[in-house]
């Protein structure tokens, strides 16, 4: 029987607001546990000064304490589990800082999460497997190469993707809308597999990720079913051929986005979410669907604009889409508002989730919104960067799922 990953909680506040049970029961539906660092009363008034956080709480004085007993090795733990509430501005601070502080002197997988009262196991889920994937699984995404001939497929929550791989070359892609999921998948891998001139019953391996994992997982027997996290960061850098030394991983989605800090291949730091879809390549989709044009021509309609000219809130989607209409009847051009569009969801995943990680450079930009020229240009402009499109960017969880499956082919 595998020994579950034992999760190591820091945190201030879930107890109390009833998301704790949450907590909980994502970690195990993932085969993960949860605990409590166990701290001597006499050490928590010494870590929390040698930290040097001047914090009030006394929950939060404990929660340093148990970073620091975790990277001092008083306590042993396979992950980092760090979890305080939105409202607290103090709290906030704490959790960047010991995210970073346990990134910085240990090896230990950390996801840190600011939670409300109505949080879910579900809402954690995939954050928690991806915790659960670092720490059991950290050979098989430390593979830096495709072997035989292996099958990918992402199930989007707005695009299904599938890849066709053979020794270390994409050879078949297949992508559409995802409609109704289980069909989606069927159509873009009957697409990937005539692409490449192959039967399905030459794949040596198949991978499944995305929202419709277990789903399209089951239906297609994959050998491997795995959060988008991991396996994003893993396509990301084999396609930007960045497989050593740091990276950062960036992919706005359809309904959330993605910042992943990467180290040799594996993923460290990462957070996933966003306070609306106004941050998300949803918006830029009704964005397209205001201007009259297909969300491939908005990228470059939005190079043509200069975006300072047109106020833009985007923080909730349909305010968003007030500032659009309001743009227009003023007399905005399609151009700039095209521009301001871009230029506010990247402002926002800039604010909101960049914050919380160390960005180091290559930045990779990869999903179906690093097609989007103006959002990649004012990614680019906010980070001071030149950003990274690798080839094929938009199949990024195919590859890595095509890739990452490969280490399930037998030898016999």
């Amino acid at each position: 029987m595998t020994q579950p990953v034992r999760i190591a909680q820091l945190s201030c506040g879930p107890e109390y607001s009833g998301v704790q049970h949450e907590i909980e029961a994502a970690a195990k539906e993932v085969g993960g546990e949860i605990f409590f660092p166990d701290i001597a009363l006499k050490d928590i008034m010494r870590d929390f000064q040698e930290m040097g956080l001047d914090v009030r709480s006394p929950d939060l004085r404990l929660t340093i304490s148990r970073a620091r007993a975790l990277v001092d090795g008083r306590v042993e733990a396979d992950a980092v589990f760090i979890a305080t509430c939105f409202r607290c501005a103090e709290a906030a601070i704490v959790r960047n800082e010991l995210r970073r502080y346990i990134h910085e002197h240990s090896k230990l997988p950390v996801v840190s999460y600011s939670f409300t009262e109505r949080t879910t196991a579900g809402t954690l889920l995939t954050r928690m497997e991806a915790l659960t994937t670092i720490a059991r699984r950290r050979a098989l995404l430390a593979r830096e190469t495709q072997q035989g001939l292996t099958l990918g497929v992402d199930s989007g929550s707005s695009t299904t993707k599938a890849v066709v791989m053979k020794d270390n070359r994409i050879i078949g892609t297949g992508w559409q809308p995802t409609t109704e999921v289980l069909k989606s998948a069927r159509d873009v891998i009957e697409h990937a597999l005539n692409e490449a001139g192959v039967q399905r019953s030459e794949i040596q391996a198949v991978g499944s990720t995305g929202y419709g994992r277990f789903l399209v997982g089951k239906e297609i027997k994959a050998d491997l079913i795995q959060e988008e996290l991991t396996v994003n960061s893993k396509g990301a850098v084999f396609l930007a051929d960045r497989q050593h030394g740091p990276a950062t991983v960036i992919d706005i989605g359809g309904m959330d986005n993605k910042a992943i800090s990467v180290m040799d291949g594996i993923p460290g730091v990462f957070t996933m979410g966003g306070i609306c879809a106004g941050a998300s390549g949803r918006f830029l989709e009704m964005t397209a669907k205001r201007l009259g044009v297909d969300i491939t021509e908005l990228g470059p309609l939005s190079m043509k604009g200069f975006g300072g000219r047109v106020p833009m809130n985007s923080y909730c989607i349909v305010f968003g889409t007030q500032s659009l209409v309001n743009a227009l009847a003023a007399g905005s051009t399609r151009e700039d508002v095209a521009a301001a569009a871009c230029h506010s969801v990247a402002e926002q995943v800039f604010e909101q989730q960049l914050q919380e990680v160390d960005i180091k450079e290559p930045v990779i930009m990869v999903g179906g919104t690093s097609l989007i020229e103006g959002l990649v240009h004012a990614m680019g402009e906010l980070l001071q960067t030149k950003i990274v499109v690798p080839p094929h960017s938009q199949y990024i969880g195919a590859v890595g799922s095509a890739l990452l499956a490969s280490g399930f082919i037998r030898d016999d």
